[in-house]
């Protein structure tokens, strides 16, 4: 109501009819022009009294959050989160209501009928009016674009370093074309030589000695080029709002028999807050095995067949950033080996392709995050993965 309006109301037992009936005239008009501003928002919107019952409600707050009553019910009883489908929001507004949260942030995914995963961002703020505290505006925001846009942007960065890895490919190609040329040169001349003398072909045996090379070596030229094609592949991530401690609990259950056959203790140590990070599951569970794998064998280097291996799994919460500690007390790296340890092709191994951590930076890079490494040759290696959590609750400071 205008400043005008609030100032006839007072003095409404003077007026005439037709001044009154200007008045209500004027109010509903403009609560019609308000209540047609905000139907248009495409930002949702839900007014809330103090017990987090619904006062207001636009069809974009009806179309951005998963509802189990749709369209909602005028003047229920039935407070908001009990109103939402989908248990991770609901959770949300019961606990800001519990907690008395004035202003709360955070983000949530959906998968959609279409098997796509959309996001929203849900906003808790206050209601004052009259410098009273009357309730709580909820405001619901579709940043499922900025997302993808975000994840398209890393996936371009990462194929920057493409003309590199093809660099390193073409290398690994010369040796085996230089082998098998040599090898079918060696035949053409047997061959040649056959035909000016006697005619006959040299033994089998000796054809098939250059044969075999012929064919080994092919096999390792496609062997390189599909490790070439898995390393600048982009990685087909379906991120969602995932916790992390549960998934880290399972691998742990998982990797444990194996470590305990190489006497080898697996030891987990996570935080007791586990918020949700936008991951994959199933890249998230890679990332984790390779790094698993790579510590399971600096164990066996430097243990062979005695005990005191040991491999941790650690979580932290830092900085508002999800930190992860994978760490062993193996072989360790030389400062060499740890310049270069995520270099495609590089490897210390006789049977390794180079590539496992090159995935694993990969994955780490996918999830807008970063990885460090720490290792002491002899004494074992750290790697440090940061994630960001992507929202957290934000207070007001209090006042003095």
């Amino acid at each position: 109501m205008t400043s005008f309006n609030k100032s006839v109301a007072q003095k409404l037992s003077k007026l005439s009819d037709a001044d009154i009936e200007k008045l209500f005239s004027s109010i509903a008009c403009e609560r019609d022009c308000l209540s047609a501003i905000i139907e248009s928002l495409s930002l949702g919107l839900i007014i809330l009294d103090k017990d987090y019952k619904i006062i207001l409600a636009n069809k974009a707050a009806e179309r951005l959050l998963p509802f189990s009553v749709r369209p909602l019910p005028k003047n229920d009883s039935s407070r908001l989160w009990e109103l939402v489908a989908d248990a991770d929001i609901a959770a949300f507004f019961k606990n800001c209501f519990e907690t008395k949260k004035a202003n709360a942030s955070e983000e949530f995914s959906a998968q959609t009928s279409g098997g796509s995963v959309r996001f929203a961002q849900v906003n808790v703020s206050p209601l004052v009016q009259d410098k009273e505290l009357t309730g709580s505006i909820v405001s619901v925001r579709d940043v499922t674009e900025s997302k993808n846009q975000s994840i398209l942007l890393r996936r371009m960065e990462s194929l920057a370093g493409l003309t590199n890895l093809a660099a390193s490919v073409a290398h690994e190609i010369k040796n085996p074309l230089g082998a098998i040329s040599i090898h079918i040169q060696l035949l053409q001349k047997a061959v040649k030589k056959a035909r000016e003398s006697d005619g006959l072909l040299p033994d089998q045996k000796f054809l098939e000695k250059y044969i075999d090379v012929v064919n080994d070596e092919i096999s390792n030229l496609n062997k390189i080029v599909m490790d070439f094609l898995f390393a600048v592949r982009p990685i087909n991530a379906s991120l969602e709002l995932i916790q992390p401690n549960p998934l880290l609990k399972q691998f742990a259950e998982f990797f444990e028999p194996e470590f305990s056959s190489k006497n080898a203790q697996v030891k987990l140590a996570l935080s007791e807050e586990s918020p949700r990070l936008l991951i994959d599951q199933k890249l998230f569970r890679e990332l984790v095995t390779n790094l698993a794998q790579n510590s399971l064998a600096a164990i066996q280097e430097k243990f062979a067949q005695t005990s005191g291996g040991l491999f941790e799994i650690r979580s932290a919460i830092k900085d508002n950033k999800f930190v992860l500690l994978i760490k062993d007390n193996g072989a360790g790296m030389s400062e060499k080996t740890l310049a270069r340890v995520f270099e495609p092709y590089y490897t210390t191994k006789a049977s390794g392709t180079g590539l496992g951590l090159t995935m694993v930076y990969k994955i780490v890079q996918e999830f807008s995050g970063d990885i460090q490494v720490q290792s002491k040759e002899g004494e074992g290696a750290a790697f440090i993965i940061t994630l960001p959590i992507p929202q957290t609750d934000r207070r007001l400071l209090e006042a003095k």
